[in-house]
């Protein structure tokens, strides 16, 4: 049976090296490579996971004019200003953004450029 966690692992690994397993065992044993043995008996640790970088979505090239349908609500009535609804239809209406399907983006961009003390009041 596999050891459930990486540390399991490494402390697996250290203990059959110890009982004179070679790497290359090892390796069959636990189903891993050349490095993670290496790396399992140099250090009892494992490294941490490193940070995915975001990923891109089909909204990104729509984000600045969002943003800027956003800066002329600032200064219309409320009853006035745009709705997710009417930003994504115009989205696709001027901007031809076929492949967009983000209608929550809007809503989430929204609220740093009403500023930090800013309340959203829903259904009013």
């Amino acid at each position: 049976m596999l050891p459930k966690s990486k540390v399991d692992l490494y402390a697996a690994i250290r203990r059959d090296s110890r009982q004179g397993l070679s790497n290359r065992a090892l390796q069959r044993k636990y189903g891993v490579g050349f490095l993670t043995v290496q790396k399992a008996l140099s250090s009892a640790w494992p490294e941490p996971r490193k940070p995915l970088p975001p990923r891109a979505t089909r909204l990104d090239p729509f984000k600045p004019l969002i943003d800027e349908m956003l800066r002329a609500d600032l200064d219309a009535p409320r009853k006035q200003r745009h709705t997710i609804k009417r930003i994504f239809e115009r989205l696709l209406d001027e901007h031809y953004a076929d492949g967009c399907t983000g209608r929550r983006r809007p809503g989430r961009r929204s609220r740093p450029l009403r500023g930090p003390g800013a309340r959203h009041r829903a259904g009013r």
